[in-house]
């Protein structure tokens, strides 16, 4: 056997027996990559238009019901192929398909959660002080509090009424308003401050927004610069000082959702985590057609800090849902839990080769390689997160391959470097098989993260042949 020859039977042994690392791009069709950058463009909308769980259930919504879907009423008979939501609080919200089964064999479930790291003011947050006006607020999820000043702000969210009016705010994203910021200390005076290590540098109560400068007149009077904004929002929005008491208002990077690099091949926005993976979700739900077991896709608030609260995962508002859909199949929920099955749709930290010591590379997620299942997350020795069986991992593998799907395994970089946790084990708890899939990301919670469009495409297709499978 000659040497070339022998060669070529060690490629296509290769080719057979080891995992395929080559670049996703060059494994796919030049007709898929055009669909993935077709799929982005309304992305990137929902990017621009969602920067808040709020933003997010309206856009959804919306969406929805031009797709056809209603509104869900437990007191009437659904037929298979029929579409229903639930609007939780208009912070979550699930939508879900008919199967030509129901419930009977489970129901196949599509989870991501709307919520991102952001900077959220305080109940008290307006004040004054030598003569500019400042917003106090209180981080919001896990943020390196160095990377947000001097980032323009808008302020987004909604102010409560005690006569029950609910007034949305958004201010800062068109260019011919007001942006915000925080501000940050010259190099030439931070000697001190840059001799410090991160984490004391500069701290929660560093992170006061810059609002306004200018007195409502020219009297002696303290407070004036603060009694001019505080006057500029009641003539906008017919508001008083108490009336921060009972508002969700957010300040979030004002900047657009945007291509990425001179090929155009990745995204840049605030808020992927973990919108890039709810917009596919979304998407999914949309396009499902008459599936055998019910579909449902959640969309959840608050993950980004433990899933507690009634618009988080830890709520009962899932099972609820569940159990009502169960019930007019005649089933019980615990049975219907037994037999379902989840994909946890959330990100994963993408192998940056800046930081490639944070990183395991051989259990790591890519840039283009498609979407990413990460079997457990959780830190250290597995703490504090679900870890889907072998068994279930097959089951995936089998879907993902079976319709061409594009995807790869990731862990959240090296053993004891760190870690997080996603919902898979709330949803674990419910006696479901889950696990995590969802987009890699660069820079994530940071302003900025970055995302390619092909993974965001390949996660959409994972989540739509997933609730289409027939076994």
């Amino acid at each position: 056997m000659s040497e070339k020859e022998e060669k070529s039977k060690s490629a296509q042994l290769k080719e057979k027996l080891f995992l395929n690392k080559k670049n996703g791009c060059v494994r796919v069709s030049e007709e898929e990559m055009n669909r993935a950058d077709e799929f982005c463009e309304e992305y990137k909308n929902f990017l621009n238009l969602a920067k808040t769980e709020r933003e997010a259930v309206t856009y959804a919504i919306e969406a929805a019901q031009r797709a056809g879907f209603t509104e869900y009423d437990r007191t009437l008979t659904y037929k298979p192929g029929d579409k229903v939501y639930v609007n939780n609080r208009g912070k979550a919200l699930m939508l879900a398909v008919i199967g030509k089964n129901g419930t009977n064999n489970g129901v196949r479930l599509g989870i991501a959660h709307i919520d991102s790291p952001r900077l959220d003011l305080k109940p008290n947050p307006l004040y004054e002080s030598h003569h500019l006006a400042m917003f106090k607020t209180h981080y919001y999820g896990g943020i390196k509090k160095y990377q947000w000043p001097t980032v323009p702000l808008a302020l987004h969210g909604v102010i409560a009424l005690k006569d029950g009016t609910v007034i949305n705010v958004c201010t800062g994203e068109n260019d011919d308003e007001p942006c915000f910021c925080v501000t940050d200390l010259l190099p030439h005076l931070a000697v001190e401050q840059m001799s410090q290590v991160m984490t004391k540098a500069f701290n929660g109560e560093h992170l006061n927004v810059l609002i306004g400068s200018r007195p409502f007149s020219k009297d002696e009077e303290s407070e004036n610069v603060k009694l001019n904004i505080m006057n500029i929002l009641f003539e906008k929005y017919g508001i008083t000082e108490n009336d921060f008491l009972s508002a969700d208002l957010t300040m979030v990077p004002a900047s657009k959702a945007r291509d990425l690099g001179f090929d155009r091949s990745m995204i840049g926005s605030y808020g992927h985590d973990d919108r890039v993976c709810a917009y596919p979700a979304l998407m999914a739900a949309i396009d499902a057609e008459i599936p055998e077991s019910t579909v449902i896709t959640v969309l959840t608030d608050r993950e980004e800090i433990g899933s507690d609260g009634n618009t988080g995962m830890k709520s009962t508002f899932m099972a609820d849902f569940i159990a009502d859909l169960a019930a007019a199949d005649g089933q019980q929920l615990r049975h219907v839990m037994r037999k379902t099955t989840c994909l946890s749709a959330d990100v994963n930290a993408a192998f940056d080769p800046t930081y490639a010591s944070a990183f395991e590379s051989n259990n790591s997620s890519y840039i283009n390689n498609g979407a990413v299942i990460t079997k457990y997350t959780g830190s250290g020795g597995k703490y504090s997160t679900s870890d889907a069986s072998a068994e279930y991992m097959a089951k995936i593998r089998k879907i993902l391959d079976d319709k061409n799907v594009l995807w790869q395994t990731g862990e959240l970089g090296k053993v004891d470097g760190g870690g997080g946790g996603t919902i898979a084990k709330f949803v674990a708890n419910l006696n479901a098989d889950v696990v995590d899939l969802g987009v890699p990301v660069l820079s994530m919670h940071a302003p900025m993260e970055v995302v390619s469009k092909l993974d965001v495409y390949m996660t959409y297709r994972a989540l739509y042949e997933f609730y289409m499978y027939q076994e």
